[in-house]
């Protein structure tokens, strides 16, 4: 009996900005602005720390183009926070279900005091470097594929390389439809391998593995531009600031 042959996966496109259309679900909108996550909108939502039009606002609210938002406490000049978080693997980024251990649930509660949220994310099964702030301008422009912002991870596979590794992921890998960008890779060992992107497609770098023949053991991220997570502990954090955070700005735009 012949089979009908395989279609191919449609070409996935980058993740798109928001559309400003209105009436529009209040976290899409204070995702739209910058400020938060959805998910992390939501949060700030439930903390009663977002108002419209001096109300404050429920989850489930929806503004329109003349409502005017703003989230309590923003009369006053704001101290921005950058936090260099070493994710251990298990750990949600986000508080995707009630008991499970979570990013922001794990700082002290100082921090949490600041409505922190985190700036992307990593796969449960994923470590290292989480970039946490109260700074929403910051989240499109690292975001952003059309930025280009390297970040680099270390990689351990279950076998060993193939031969023809190194410049079939510098080259680009078709994942279910979707060829990326090329990458700079450097073989650590037989089963371990450093990746620099400038994309963040979801697990893709997981994926781009099985797709050249492996599967990936541990993932960890190394750093994001030149934020690195220095000698901080599994759990741990360490304060962006001083020269490194200049710079950080900078490279953003925002200085």
């Amino acid at each position: 009996m012949n089979r009908s042959p395989r279609q191919n996966t449609p070409k996935r496109s980058a993740p798109e900005t928001p559309e400003a259309t209105f009436p529009m679900r209040l976290n899409k909108y204070l995702a739209m602005k910058g400020i938060a996550t959805r998910r992390d909108a939501d949060v700030l939502i439930e903390k009663k720390k977002v108002t419209i039009n001096g109300h404050i606002a429920a989850l489930g609210d929806k503004v329109s183009e003349t409502d005017v938002v703003a989230m309590k406490g923003q009369d006053r000049p704001k101290t921005y926070t950058y936090i260099a978080f070493n994710k251990p693997a298990g750990m949600d980024t986000h508080r995707e279900a009630k008991g499970e251990p979570n990013v922001l649930d794990s700082l002290p509660s100082d921090l949490q005091r600041l409505a922190l949220f985190p700036v992307g994310r990593l796969d449960k099964a994923s470590s290292g470097l989480l970039i946490l702030t109260n700074d929403g301008r910051i989240t499109d422009r690292l975001l952003n594929p059309k930025y280009a912002h390297e970040k680099t991870y270390d990689v351990i596979t279950k076998k060993p390389l193939r031969s023809s590794f190194k410049e079939k992921m510098e080259a680009g890998v078709d994942i279910e439809g979707y060829m990326t960008k090329p990458t700079k890779v450097e073989i650590v060992d037989q089963d371990r391998f450093r990746v620099t992107l400038t994309e963040g497609k979801t697990h893709q770098i997981r994926r781009m593995v099985v797709a050249l023949f492996n599967e990936v053991k541990s993932l960890k991220r190394s750093s994001i531009m030149g934020i690195r997570l220095g000698p901080v502990k599994l759990g741990g954090y360490r304060v962006i600031e001083g020269a490194e955070l200049s710079k950080f700005l900078k490279d953003l735009s925002l200085a």
